[in-house]
């Protein structure tokens, strides 16, 4: 044979065989759910990718499906951990909001609330009931953030994302598996982790779909009907949920709920990967890294293995040009059009204007800053935001299903006491949700000491620069007589009822997050019963001052505090400015030395500042500082009594303010100490607070007259002080301590209080 002829025949021999089909391997990987133990799947990605075993498809269930999709969508296994380290995602999975999207402006002012519910008389009482344990607001709004563009690329067809993927949920009402392989991906994805009681179901193509783990949480089967791969990786870092605990009533649901499955895999070729990951709580990713060290090593103990049956490649550089060509191609976050589900005509025109505020479009952060500002409201029970790519337009469009909270709201409360500040409180609101937003509400306190009524309206303006409207009235009554009256020796009356009626219009702005200024008009009549006398009996009359007065006043506010009592943590800054100008009436009483009634103008300026601010922790150590101070032109009334009542008074302590106390009442003065909070055993802490009270001039009573006059300037001051173990429960506090007042008969008061000692606004600003 010639060489031309040889030459022939081997180019025909070639040609041959190149045209015999080569095909690569096709991996399939398995990623099972197990909460903050799936942070293992990272580092079983990581090592695949190290060694460069390619990964055809994927496929998970919960946090498989979170990291799953995130991986098939270009995201890194370093990003990937980077992100689920993060103190952001930490705060995402369980439910807490961002400060930054926490509006104090809108908070109503504290009161005695333990509970707070919400119900409609048109809907059963199981409606009520909450269906989650933890608020899914920013988890869903970032799924939405981060998969969205991913979604633009594949077109809702997750065969065209970097990597084919699959999701698995849970239909509820078939009991069934279902498994996703287009759609919207963070919605897919969100379905997947919606654990019973924990996060609430979401409604995918008119299903309602729960956490895929219910009924298949390895979900192997899936990967091999969806994908038909040659080899098979299973990444298993949770059993199913074991017996349920007898003190767990959690467990004890999900037991019945979850389905017990074999975790095993039952195919040819196939390899399982079992991370060996210690006992972490099922949302606690602080580990996250740890727990991905893991997945590696576990990962290369295996790749031996792994080897034998995948002899494809893939370089690094190559899966970087894919993860590179899949992110160049993501369009940017930018919305146009706004759908809502959910809600009338009115209100749609509501949430559409409070996103865009009148503009074409609107940029991801603006949208997330208006859109957590709906949602503080308090409007809504449930938001699920879906962004679709519009290739058209250029922009996303955002859908809403949006579920209204009822629009009956009841608050439950109050303080019960081994002593006397005893007291009960309740609340009702109604809301309503127009071309603004509208609330009522009317309250209560009933107690021995403190007794209250309240109703008004506030109205929210959702410019872009927001604003509101409120108006109350409220009615106060304070009977120290019902008190301890081992505080008034006998030239101070231990009988003293107050009562208050004012009504008062405040208009508001947020100043930042933590911050509002407002402006508040009030009118108030206001009376004061007393003895001027310790001897008194039946037949005697009281003395009476009536104070009738017009306050205009001013106010700026940043509170970040943690607790509405007892905090440990954040700041507080007060400033208020106010004009007092009124009519004083003096009507003696039997035990009146004068016997001639007194009417006079009063007017004057206050001025205010209260500062509380708490540091940073030392270990279970946290340190605190308050400060208060009054600058004033108040004027003497026209006894010493009245003089003390109208006069400002220094309550840093809850009980101090169910007490009479002259030695901390001035019409200027200054006051400042430290606390010290001690953390002794996860919400029980012991707390030391020690204050000292400068007046400018103490208000004193000439000898026997009930005159009053101002004394020494700085002669006088005075101690208070506090130490109490508090248990911080999910209604509210107990405490149990011990509170010195100085200058007093009897300076120390042992207390136990279960609640909170807390009142509505009084009428002298």
């Amino acid at each position: 044979m010639n060489f031309k002829k040889t030459f022939i025949l081997l180019v025909f021999l070639v040609s041959g065989f190149c045209a015999i089909p080569v095909t690569a391997q096709r991996v399939a990987l398995v990623l099972s759910g197990g909460g903050a133990k799936g942070s293992a799947h990272i580092g079983v990605i990581r090592a695949l990718e190290e060694k460069q075993i390619p990964i055809t498809y994927i496929t998970g269930t919960s946090i498989g499906a979170v990291i799953g999709a995130m991986y098939a969508s270009g995201y890194s296994p370093d990003e990937i951990e980077s992100l689920m380290v993060s103190e952001d995602f930490q705060r995402w999975i369980t439910g807490i909001v961002d400060d930054r999207y926490i509006y104090y402006y809108r908070k109503e002012d504290p009161n005695a609330s333990w509970i707070t519910t919400n119900f409609d008389f048109k809907k059963k009482i199981s409606s009520i009931l909450p269906t989650q344990l933890i608020k899914t607001h920013e988890i869903d709004f970032r799924l939405m953030e981060l998969l969205a563009p991913s979604c633009a690329v594949c077109k809702n067809d997750f065969d065209s994302l970097m990597v084919p993927f699959r999701c698995v949920v849970s239909d509820i009402d078939s009991t069934e598996t279902w498994v996703l392989g287009n759609g919207d991906l963070s919605a897919a994805v969100r379905g997947s982790m919606s654990l019973p009681l924990i996060y609430n179901p979401i409604i995918i193509n008119k299903k309602l779909v729960f956490d895929g783990g219910m009924y298949n949480n390895f979900p192997v089967d899936a990967v091999i009907r969806e994908f038909k791969p040659d080899v098979v990786i299973g990444s298993r870092v949770a059993q199913r949920y074991n017996k349920p605990e007898r003190d767990d009533i959690v467990s004890q649901i999900l037991s019945m709920l979850m389905e017990r499955q074999n975790d095993t895999i039952l195919y040819p070729n196939s390899i399982m990967i079992v991370p060996n990951i210690p006992d972490i709580n099922l949302l606690d990713f602080s580990k996250a890294a740890i727990v991905a060290d893991s997945g590696y090593h576990a990962a290369i103990r295996k790749m031996d293995k792994i080897r034998e049956l995948i002899h494809d490649s893939i370089t690094p550089e190559t899966m970087a040009q894919r993860r590179r060509l899949m992110n160049q191609k993501k369009p940017a976050l930018i919305f146009d059009s706004i759908h809502i589900s959910g809600l009338n005509k009115a209100q749609e025109g509501y949430v559409r204007h409070m996103l865009k505020h009148g503009k074409k479009t609107v940029g991801l952060e603006e949208l997330r800053r208006e859109y957590f500002r709906f949602i503080d409201e308090g409007f809504i029970k449930s938001i699920f935001p879906v962004a679709r790519y519009n290739k058209r337009t250029g922009y996303y469009d955002l859908y809403l299903d949006i579920q209204k909270t009822n629009s009956f709201g009841a608050q439950f409360g109050g303080n019960f006491s081994l002593g006397t500040i005893n007291e009960a409180f309740l609340q009702l609101q109604y809301r309503v949700l127009w071309t603004n937003a509208i609330q009522f509400t009317v309250n209560g306190y009933f107690g021995k000491i403190y007794s209250s009524a309240k109703g008004g309206a506030r109205i929210d303006f959702n410019s872009f620069k927001p604003w509101f409207a409120e108006i109350n009235y409220t009615y106060n009554h304070f009977n120290y007589f019902q008190g301890a009256s081992f505080f008034f020796d006998d030239k101070i009356p231990n009988y003293l009822i107050e009562r208050e009626y004012f009504g008062n219009l405040r208009l508001g702005m947020p100043v930042s997050n933590s911050g509002k200024l407002s402006v508040n008009i009030s009118y108030a009549l206001t009376t004061a019963k007393y003895y001027q006398s310790n001897l008194f009996s039946r037949n005697d009359t009281t003395d009476q001052t009536n104070f009738n007065f017009f306050a205009p006043t001013m106010c700026f506010e940043i509170n970040s505090l943690n607790r509405k009592q007892f905090a440990n943590a954040g700041v507080r800054l007060l400033l208020t400015l106010s004009y007092i100008n009124g009519m004083e009436v003096w009507l003696p009483g039997s035990t009146s030395i004068t016997k001639i009634p007194i009417t006079q103008h009063h007017d004057w300026f206050r001025f205010r500042l209260i500062y509380d601010n708490y540091f940073s922790s030392i270990g279970p150590l946290k340190f605190g500082f308050y400060g208060e101070g009054v600058i004033s032109n108040e004027p003497l009334f026209s006894n010493y009594t009245s003089s003390l009542l109208y006069a400002p008074a220094f309550q840093p302590l809850p009980e101090s303010q169910t007490y009479f106390l002259p030695a901390f009442r001035a019409t200027n003065f200054a006051a400042a100490g430290l606390k010290i909070v001690l953390r002794l055993y996860k919400k029980i802490e012991y707390r030391l607070e020690g204050y000292l009270f400068q007046p400018y001039q103490q208000i004193k009573e000439h000898n026997g007259t009930n005159n009053p006059y101002f004394g020494d300037i700085l002669a006088d001051r005075a101690l208070m002080a506090s130490t109490m173990v508090v248990y911080n429960s999910p209604l509210g506090p107990l405490s149990f301590g011990v509170n010195y007042y100085d200058q007093q008969p009897d300076p120390f008061s042992l207390n136990f209080n279960f609640g909170y000692i807390i009142f509505n606004q009084r009428a002298m600003p």
